[in-house]
């Protein structure tokens, strides 16, 4: 009975992690050892936060899961997080799909390696049954969710053309909100748990309520950039190419600039 509640914690753990990378068809860009690298930048990151809370915050100081200075200082170092997955994306080649998708399956997939499978080996295979570890296991599939809408803000963070956006609030301030509001996700969830006195159910759908929010707004960011990006592609692939005569040049400039023009008449609004 013990190995076969094992054995659904790690299926339910593990399988949708390769669900995910299977049908982002990331094998198509060789995308497996750039999650590799990931993990590894993902450990790395993991240890300088480790000092930076060992040196600076000793343990004990305050509970946590009050909402306090000293918790929110804590959680600042989660910055750090923002730093690691913006390297993978800049390791990365190709399409901003592939880089997101890798970093945050990467990302995640490290995760859950380091802090899920020795919990789940050790505690899962107890005597006694316990659903803190399926709400382990569930909880790990937010956070999957979680690490890629986190790499798709750092993506759209470090464009340059976000700006170009049309909107009555500043594109840039709105995802580096978005970011601030991921990176402290932990303890505004937490603090409001302890407040209200949730059960830990209770906490696992609130994290992926929170988490679905804030992706619906990253995707409507992520899809009117990468609308805006076509226009520009079309006109270094048709409009620059050296064999091409100056009438022709003169014609598919004329085509991408109305383009351009028609999608700005279509995200004005």
């Amino acid at each position: 009975m013990t190995l076969y509640h094992f054995g659904n914690c790690v299926t339910l753990l593990y399988v949708p992690h390769y669900l995910t990378y299977k049908y982002a068809n990331l094998s198509e860009y060789g995308a497996f050892w750039k999650c590799i690298q990931g993990g590894i930048i993902y450990t790395f990151t993991q240890l300088c936060k480790m000092l930076i809370l060992a040196t600076f915050f000793p343990a004990n100081e305050a509970s946590i899961t009050t909402l306090s200075l000293t918790n929110f200082l804590k959680s600042s170092v989660d910055l750090a997080d923002i730093a690691g997955i913006y390297v993978i994306l800049q390791s990365i080649p190709g399409k901003g799909h592939a880089k997101v998708m890798t970093a945050g399956i990467g990302w995640a997939g490290a995760e859950i390696l380091l802090t899920r499978f020795l919990l789940l080996w050790v505690g899962a295979r107890g005597t006694e049954f316990d659903w803190k570890y399926t709400q382990k296991c569930l909880e790990s599939n937010i956070n999957l969710m979680h690490h890629i809408m986190t790499a798709a803000l750092v993506w759209l963070w470090s464009r340059h053309d976000l700006s170009k956006l049309q909107s009555k609030f500043s594109p840039f301030a709105a995802v580096s909100i978005l970011l601030l509001l991921s990176v402290y996700r932990s303890v505004i969830i937490d603090s409001l748990a302890a407040w209200l006195l949730i059960d830990p159910w209770s906490i696992i759908a609130i994290k992926g309520v929170y988490t679905i929010f804030l992706g619906l707004i990253m995707l409507k960011y992520y899809t009117r950039l990468s609308t805006l990006i076509v226009p520009v592609n079309l006109f270094f692939k048709f409009g620059t190419h050296r064999g091409n005569s100056f009438s022709q040049l003169k014609s598919n400039l004329k085509f991408n600039f109305k383009c351009y023009q028609n999608y700005k008449i279509t995200t004005k609004y």
